[in-house]
């Protein structure tokens, strides 16, 4: 980074560059050094979510992940690859939950106006979402695999046809109290779950 160049950025506003939008209370801003060319090996995610949204399943290949709650509650939820565990962790403001690069992951939040910030080691992190692996890996290989079946699977992703972020998709009819509350799950032993693999495709980036 040449600091004598007349391009040289040391502030951004991150309502500039939305990364994703379900509503007016479900949405992600996003930094990343295409934004703000001074950043060393860090970028961000600006989460705003009301209760029982959730920021989908999904891994980042490129980088470890710090969630820090600014507002609200949510739980951050997790499967450690080694032992095979769901780790739930609750936390609320001032409290962080660290994920570490390529782990299996997502957030929910248990309140109403949560603010999480979501701080990376890369200056671009890149983003492979549930619902991406969901929809676009034949429901033939996934019915063979595992021995479902192949017809009720369709009918079940069908629904999915994009990348989702936050969920649930507009329109989805509510589901039972016990679902949208994973912070109240104890962590279970996941046996049957194979190892994820560190990386996968390219996946999203929050280039902007």
């Amino acid at each position: 980074m040449d600091f004598t160049s007349p391009n040289v950025q040391y502030t951004y506003d991150l309502s500039s560059n939305p990364f994703f939008k379900k509503d007016s209370n479900n949405y992600i801003n996003s930094l990343s050094i295409n934004q703000l060319n001074t950043l060393g090996n860090v970028s961000l995610l600006d989460i705003y979510l009301s209760r029982s949204n959730i920021v989908e399943p999904h891994y980042h290949q490129n980088a470890n992940e710090l969630v820090f709650c600014i507002a609200g509650a949510a739980t951050v939820s997790l499967i450690n690859p080694f032992t095979k565990t769901l780790v739930n962790l609750p936390i609320t403001p001032g409290q962080v939950a660290n994920v570490p690069q390529g782990w299996w992951h997502y957030e929910i939040a248990t309140v109403d106006n949560t603010h999480l910030l979501a701080i990376f080691d890369t200056p671009i992190p890149e983003f492979i979402g549930g619902s991406d692996l969901l929809r676009l890996t034949p429901a033939s290989i996934l019915s063979h695999t595992y021995c479902l079946d192949e017809a009720q699977l369709q009918a079940a992703l069908a629904p999915i046809t994009d990348t989702v972020v936050i969920g649930p998709p507009s329109g989805c009819p509510p589901q039972s109290k016990e679902s949208r509350a994973p912070h109240s799950v104890p962590s279970a032993r996941l046996s049957s779950i194979p190892s994820m693999p560190q990386t996968i495709g390219n996946g999203w980036n929050y280039s902007g």
